[in-house]
């Protein structure tokens, strides 16, 4: 190479050398910027855990539950009517089903008959106690004129005035008036037992005759069944003309006013869950922008897998360990609830804050 070409190529050489230093130097300075943002984030996210993250434990896994009322008859009949259907909000106290009342008309009837046949018959008891009485003063004076009529003949059988015929008739009907006397007692001290020491509304027998009348009057009152909570009809199993037993259930009523939310927790994160603490929660069917206030109620008693139908069996020879969640039981705010309605089984964001 000549001495003008090597002259022409170090410039070049010179430029290339130079480009090489540039992107080295901002290589250097975009992985210390890098660098720096990772620290950045690193210390956010440790400082955002201290003062913040580590005060919550969240889960989206919680759903609305509530104690369902269920609907049965306490009486057999037939289905007469019924007022209600599907989804359609009550109140306690409304009517739902109506059953025939002809059956327990009639049983009515006859407890009120068999009533009054106890009651009469209590007052005859009654009256023969006084009938009883009578008789025993009777019986008391016969007994008397006996005597009188012995002892006169006693007196004067020594004589020969009487016979001894005369004599064994009246010592006769003395021991007759006797025993008359006795039966009589007997009898009246049988009739007093019956009534003694109450009067005939309080009369055992009365009472029981009453507690038929009082039985049957429940029976046909419960022909009519009547919704025992406010809420909204579900699982509507009845139509008019179908005949019910007792305990059939004909329909089951959601109380939302008392929904509640269990929310499933990894047992990691229960260590510092304490019942009062209070929630946060947010619902899919309204988003993020109605939030409802609540407080932990009570944690369950066992996780979801150990109240299965079919526990899980780890006693095995291929085990392999899964995390288990126990529900929290978190009662919510009232007029939140009645501002912003939920059903059950909706799925909810539950957010508890943790004791500092």
């Amino acid at each position: 190479m000549t001495q003008a070409e090597n002259e022409n190529s170090k410039p070049h050489q010179a430029g290339e050398v130079e480009a090489t230093l540039k992107r080295r130097r901002l290589r250097k300075r975009l992985m210390m910027g890098f660098l720096l943002i990772l620290i950045l984030a690193a210390g956010g996210w440790v400082a955002w855990w201290h003062f913040i993250g580590s005060h919550y434990e969240e889960t989206d896994n919680a759903y609305v539950g509530v104690t369902l009322s269920q609907v049965t008859p306490q009486v057999a009949g037939t289905v007469t009517d019924v007022t209600v259907d599907d989804t359609q909000p009550v109140k306690a106290g409304d009517v739902l089903v109506k059953l025939d009342p002809a059956d327990a008309k009639l049983m009515l009837a006859s407890a009120e008959a068999r009533l009054a046949a106890t009651v009469r018959r209590v007052r005859q008891t009654v009256a023969l106690v006084a009938a009883g009485e009578a008789q025993v003063q009777l019986r008391k004076a016969d007994l008397a004129r006996a005597k009188v009529d012995l002892d006169r003949r006693k007196a004067l059988a020594s004589s020969g005035a009487v016979s001894g015929e005369e004599l064994t008739v009246a010592q006769t009907a003395y021991a007759t008036a006797q025993a008359a006397l006795e039966a009589a007692k007997q009898q009246l001290d049988a009739q007093r037992v019956l009534v003694e020491g109450v009067d005939v509304d309080h009369n055992p027998d009365v009472l029981a005759a009453q507690t038929a009348v009082d039985t049957a009057k429940l029976d046909l009152e419960r022909t009519v069944l009547k919704a025992p909570v406010s809420g909204v009809v579900a699982k509507l199993q009845v139509q008019p003309g179908q005949h019910v037993g007792v305990g059939a259930p004909l329909m089951q009523i959601v109380p939302l006013e008392e929904v509640y939310v269990d929310a499933n927790f990894k047992e990691g994160q229960l260590t510092r869950v304490r019942i009062g603490q209070p929630v946060t929660l947010t619902s899919d069917i309204y988003g993020k922008d109605v939030v409802y206030h609540g407080k932990v109620s009570g944690l369950g008693g066992g996780t979801g897998a150990a109240f299965a139908l079919i526990p899980a069996q780890n006693a095995t020879g291929n085990w392999i360990k899964v995390v288990q969640r126990l529900p929290v039981r978190i009662k919510l705010d009232p007029k939140e609830l009645a501002a912003h309605p939920l059903r059950v089984g909706l799925s909810m964001t539950a957010r508890i804050q943790l004791e500092k």
